[in-house]
């Protein structure tokens, strides 16, 4: 019986030991490379059916993230997220935020544009091609709807992200 109290206590003892290693693992400063290599796919392979791809974020630091949660609350505009400063994929490099370029070289959010002339929204066909390569989708979500914005979790939530780990 002692053996199998020890056993427990030295596993205790192991798990808060590796979630306080966890908790000095320091934020990254740029989008992970696989993100990056998701990016650059995407935007060759919107490229290849003739639908130009911007992105128009990717990383961003948590006092950027502070500064846009705080639009339509206490600065002047919009509200445009949900996430404070820590609590977006974009502040562990696991996000960029996308628009398309219109035919005369014009940044559009516009989801009904089809640029190409294939019948089909351009918008639509880069959200195709994303969730090809792995990402989730901001527009599946229930509660917050956001359009641009393409994630990989990598199956870690944003607690986790919080206290350390990293993909």
């Amino acid at each position: 019986m002692m053996l199998i109290i020890i056993g427990v206590l030295l596993v205790v003892f192991w798990k808060q030991h590796k979630e306080k290693e966890l908790s000095k693992t320091p934020l990254p400063t740029s989008l992970h490379e696989i993100i990056v290599g998701k990016r650059d796919l995407l935007v060759s392979q919107a490229l290849d059916k003739g639908i130009q791809v911007v992105i128009i974020e990717g990383f961003r630091s948590v006092e950027e993230q502070d500064a846009l949660y705080n639009k339509g609350r206490t600065e002047e505009g919009a509200i445009v997220t949900h996430a404070k400063g820590g609590e977006s994929y974009h502040n562990y490099g696991l996000a960029i935020d996308f628009a398309l370029l219109n035919n005369s070289g014009t940044t559009i959010w516009d989801m009904e544009y089809d640029g190409n002339e294939n019948g089909r929204s351009d918008w639509m066909e880069v959200v195709d091609i994303a969730k090809s390569l792995g990402f989730e989708w901001g527009g599946d979500w229930a509660n917050f709807k956001d359009y641009p914005h393409l994630q990989m979790d990598f199956g870690l939530s944003i607690a986790e992200l919080q206290k350390g780990k990293r993909p």
